[in-house]
């Protein structure tokens, strides 16, 4: 111990000589912290002086000079939190400050599930023109270069990073129709995945539930992936099914990453539905073995016990063939109805089928909708909406749905608490949030997430921790930082190490909690001091200051020297 107090105060001479040497002082000081520095090592005290957005010193800095002072007081001093799924890309655009996000320590953000902001063009804008005006959002942009510049013109109130999604790659070239790629038409696709990847993008990203994703084969997969492997991308995915199939959609992942040579993340890992409860030993032990053949295959999750998607992810994938506005036909037709109520009371291991994995009704939620004539629906069961209305309960969410034109979002409640747990505290398993990044007020406080969207981080730290002792701080604090930092390859994020950018948390472990419940989930967590992006406070004394120094994270690939 002597040891290392001699040489952090070595240190610390050398941080302050050379701050005094060039006569330049630090921009900001946080004095009298317990560092935690992501690398799930044990804290140890020291200050942390920070200069141009950077961290530029860590020892005792009682004695530099500074523009400012945070007093930590004791209180945890932390890198800020990486979520590997945010799903931000359109709301970052509404409130760039992202309140729900920074309130909870995040300060970076992994966005695209299958769909992403770019490419944007044919039927990939099509389909997101509802929730584009929804937003009321003016999306000027066709690619990457387009949205990343978009974001960095308005400014926004932490870092992001994007994958480019396979769905989105098909929208573009095929379409929302039911088939196979020609071979023309699948060098197009390839040729969309690389430049995305020039353009910044960190990855491949897939969500195979959702329609017309399913429709992709495993071959179309691996050819997509190889084109974002060679920019140091990622294969990140939502699985083809993460219940009755899980086997195969474990099988699938890995081939991905196995013929792709591909770092593959499994997006929030679960064993879904309630035949399947008990099954996440298995899982992981899946997972263990294909680290051990040589798969480079990782995961993250939410650690709540209801997964947040789609209500239209209840209708069979056949009934989505040609888009959206095909699908809602289909639920107003008397014989293509009948087809799809069929294929939802019947157990498959052929799709997701999650009205068979709930217990009834009351276990789905009504979270968001589009059409204003419905929003009082929201934060309402199934079971209570099928009550009032006097329906059958399966009618009464087909009969949302088109309603809604399809646009309904809700919260299922399918997976076993020890799940969720087991699958939380495997070394390889880091954090998501799986939620756009919203706010209690205005546009985005009149929908009604699932309280992962506010509380995801704090609820880990508030009950993993704190309470049920299943995770140490440290462990904790890793799975939020340097764990998902490595898996995208952002070498100068998730420590809290000299040189790197000071994205820096304050915190008191004893203090920080999530308050947003299923039945209440506008509120903003509680417990962050101090929040920084880039060296600037987000949140200071625990308040939010509006600032938007937030940067796109362009990936290992981009080309700087690509035409634009």
């Amino acid at each position: 111990m002597r040891t290392f107090t001699r040489f952090l105060a070595a240190l610390s001479a050398l941080a302050a000589g050379a701050a005094g040497a060039a006569g330049l002082p630090f921009d900001l000081i946080i004095g009298n912290g317990r560092i935690v520095d992501g690398s799930g090592s044990p804290w140890y005290a020291a200050d942390i002086g920070i200069r141009d957005g950077r961290i530029a010193a860590i020892g005792h800095l009682a004695g530099a000079t500074a523009r400012g002072r945070i007093d930590a007081g004791g209180r945890i001093v932390a890198p800020g939190f990486i979520d590997m799924l945010g799903q931000s890309e359109l709301t970052i655009l509404v409130d760039p400050r992202l309140p729900s996000k920074i309130h909870q320590g995040i300060t970076t953000e992994i966005t695209g599930e299958g769909d992403s902001a770019a490419p944007l063009q044919g039927a990939a804008r099509t389909e997101m023109q509802a929730q584009i005006d929804h937003y009321r959002i003016n999306a000027d942009w066709t690619d990457f270069e387009g949205y990343f510049r978009h974001l960095e013109r308005q400014g926004i109130g932490i870092n992001i990073a994007s994958y480019v999604g396979a769905t989105t790659v098909r929208k573009v070239v095929i379409g929302t129709n039911d088939r196979a790629p020609s071979a023309e038409e699948l060098k197009t696709m390839r040729g969309l995945v690389r430049e995305a990847m020039q353009q910044g993008a960190v990855g491949l990203s897939t969500s195979l539930e959702y329609a017309p994703a399913p429709y992709a084969s495993t071959e179309e997969l691996v050819a997509l992936a190889s084109e974002a492997a060679p920019f140091g991308g990622i294969y990140a995915t939502h699985m083809r099914s993460e219940g009755d199939a899980i086997d195969t959609a474990l099988d699938e992942a890995f081939r991905i990453g196995r013929e792709a040579r591909i770092p593959v993340e499994i997006w929030h890992l679960k064993s879904g539905g309630k035949r399947n409860w008990g099954r996440m030993p298995e899982i992981v032990a899946r997972i263990e073995a294909a680290r051990a053949a040589g798969i480079d295959v990782a995961a993250d999750t939410y650690a709540y016990p209801a997964w947040y998607n789609d209500m239209s992810a209840f209708v069979p994938p056949w009934a989505h063939d040609g888009g959206t506005a095909k699908m809602v036909e289909r639920l107003k037709d008397p014989a293509a109805r009948a087809r799809i109520r069929k294929d939802m009371l019947a157990p498959s291991s052929s799709w997701d089928n999650e009205w068979d994995e709930v217990r009834g009704p009351e276990g789905i939620l009504i979270g968001a909708t589009l059409n204003p004539a419905l929003h009082d629906l929201q934060g309402r069961t199934i079971a209570e909406i099928a009550k009032a209305r006097g329906t059958d309960p399966l009618d009464t969410l087909l009969d949302i749905l088109a309603e809604d034109g399809g646009g309904t979002e809700c919260a299922v409640f399918g997976m076993d608490e020890r799940d969720v747990a087991l699958a939380l505290v495997q070394p390889w398993t880091s954090v998501n949030n799986d939620s756009s990044g919203t706010a209690t007020d205005g546009l985005l406080g009149s929908a009604h997430p699932h309280p992962r969207a506010y509380g995801t981080f704090p609820r880990i730290l508030r009950k993993y921790v704190r309470e049920e002792h299943k995770l140490s701080l440290e462990d904790a604090i890793r799975k939020f930082t340097s764990l998902p930092a490595g898996r995208i390859r952002l070498a100068e994020r998730g420590l809290i190490k000299q040189g790197l950018w000071a994205d820096i948390v304050v915190f008191d472990p004893a203090e920080v909690s999530d308050k947003a419940t299923f039945d209440a989930p506008n509120q903003l967590s509680v417990g962050m001091q101090w929040v920084l992006v880039n060296g600037v406070p987000v949140i200071a004394d625990g308040k939010m200051t509006g600032a938007r120094p937030g940067k796109v994270l362009r990936g290992p690939g981009y080309d700087r020297a690509m035409p634009r």
